[in-house]
């Protein structure tokens, strides 16, 4: 079985620090220096857009936003959101979103709420009826030389109105929910972060192994 090194970076991290690293570890994956690379953590509030980002779609109120470049459209990262950039070569582009996917439907399983897919959207969703869907999970994912960059985002106990000045991931019949919203008690990305780790290996068939980010800052400096 592959081995997938899942490092924690911790809260509050800056987007474009953690976007620079995923640059610097998806360079040697490309090269064969680094293994498969899972790096999780919560970031610091930001607005990211992606290529397919429209005009409409962006804050009215000039709230500045990232370009970035994965597919998909607009959304936000921030505190109370688990967010998973996999690092690591693949095949089958739709068989891995949907293993993200998956990751999160049984992550959510785990704490008791039932996550569905929608056909013609990615994610993780919450369906009632009679009601709109409700996001709960997002991928966005950027392919090159045969590698990944970026990933998904789990909301858990995060401030749903950070998402009242945009339309995320340019869904405007829909709405957004959290793990804490829907099991009705406030859980936690530190919480969350093991089932985390767990799923997301099985989802990808893969062994876990934990790496600190001082280790992998190491070996990213090594190999220059």
């Amino acid at each position: 079985m592959a081995k997938l090194t899942i490092v924690r970076l911790g809260v509050d991290v800056p987007y474009e620090q953690a976007w620079a690293l995923q640059r610097r570890v998806h360079a040697h994956r490309v090269a064969g220096t680094l293994g498969d690379t899972a790096l999780l953590l919560e970031h610091a509030p930001v607005y990211t857009a992606g290529r397919r980002t429209a005009a409409h779609e962006r804050p009215a109120d000039g709230t500045p936003v990232v370009d970035v470049d994965r597919g998909g459209r607009i959304t936000w990262h921030g505190p109370g959101q688990l967010v998973g950039y996999p690092i690591m070569r693949v095949g089958d582009v739709g068989a891995y979103v949907h293993a993200l996917e998956e990751a999160m439907i049984q992550i959510c399983a785990d704490f008791g709420v039932s996550v569905h897919r929608v056909e013609g959207r990615s994610g993780v969703w919450v369906r009632d009826e009679g009601g709109p869907e409700r996001a709960l999970g997002a991928v966005g994912i950027r392919i090159v030389g045969g590698v990944t960059m970026h990933g998904f985002a789990l909301n858990c106990a995060n401030d749903p109105s950070w998402f009242n000045r945009i339309v995320p991931c340019g869904i405007s019949d829909a709405g957004v929910t959290s793990l804490s919203q829907e099991s009705g008690r406030r859980i936690v990305v530190d919480e969350v972060m093991p089932y985390a780790e767990k799923r997301l290996a099985e989802a990808l068939e893969a062994e876990p192994q934990d790496m600190h980010e001082e280790d992998l800052l190491q070996a990213v400096a090594k190999l220059r």
